[in-house]
């Protein structure tokens, strides 16, 4: 399989430095890009009503398309934001319910590219990516953090997983 990447985007706001720096990353390595905000889930169900809105052919697609996967998202209250958490919950339904959509993640690798108004990110951040990753059979493969104060479109991104 050629190597695939996509960026996933999980931010409240489609015209922040979140999608700003995902966007400046696609650009400069060619790497696709997906806005969890073009479509419509909602939170994990346990009597699964929401089986028919956007989460099943989304994941499908992401995980047929792309080798791996790099998850962006803004630092809110020292965590992912609420559409990527919504994102992992909703990954639940690949374990219990589409179990060989699930069995399909094994192998593939992800990544993470975080921002907020520091320079730093504390590791404990990244725990719920690593976590899942290793649940769902992933090698996770690094990550990274943007001071968004300091992100300058000009200047060569330099990513080690890439």
């Amino acid at each position: 399989m050629k190597n695939t990447t996509v960026i996933i985007v999980g931010t409240s706001r489609n015209n922040g430095n979140t999608t700003k720096i995902a966007a400046e990353i696609a650009n400069q390595y060619a790497i696709d890009v997906i806005n969890l905000n073009d479509y419509q889930f909602s939170y994990y169900d346990y009597e699964g009503k929401n089986r028919d809105d956007d989460f099943q052919p989304l994941i499908k697609s992401i995980i047929e398309k792309y080798d791996t996967v790099i998850f962006a998202t803004p630092n809110y209250w020292y965590n992912m934001s609420g559409i990527m958490k919504v994102f992992f919950d909703r990954c639940t339904d690949i374990i219990l319910i589409e179990k060989e959509t699930g069995k399909s993640l094994k192998g593939k690798k992800c990544a993470v590219i975080s921002n907020s108004h520091t320079d730093e990110m504390e590791s404990d951040f990244y725990i719920p990516f690593r976590k899942s990753a290793e649940y769902l059979g992933m090698k996770y493969i690094g990550n990274a953090h943007f001071n968004a104060d300091k992100f300058n479109l000009k200047d060569k991104i330099e990513l080690a997983f890439i």
